[in-house]
């Protein structure tokens, strides 16, 4: 059997764009934020100073979520607002 790679488009906003240098990623077999966070700590260190927020399909993420295959994943920077 074949083995199916999920593959996921994450869109970076703002700083976050700014300290991994592109606005998107598409990476494969990130099954839920958790990992996903892992993994950006691990590959962007300076991300572990930054407090962001994840939307998974253009719904914010709460704890740990699953990331369907084919999902797009914003990570959003702070936002100040009046």
């Amino acid at each position: 059997m074949e083995k199916i790679n999920q593959q996921i488009k994450v869109l970076a906003f703002g700083m976050i764009a700014d300290k991994i240098k592109t606005q998107q990623l598409l990476l494969e077999n990130i099954p839920n934020t958790d990992i996903l966070l892992g993994f950006l700590h691990q590959q962007y260190p300076e991300l572990q100073h930054i407090k962001f927020s994840i939307a998974v399909n253009k719904k914010q993420a709460h704890g740990n979520t699953p990331i369907p295959s084919g999902a797009e994943v914003a990570l959003l920077p702070p936002f100040s607002g009046g």
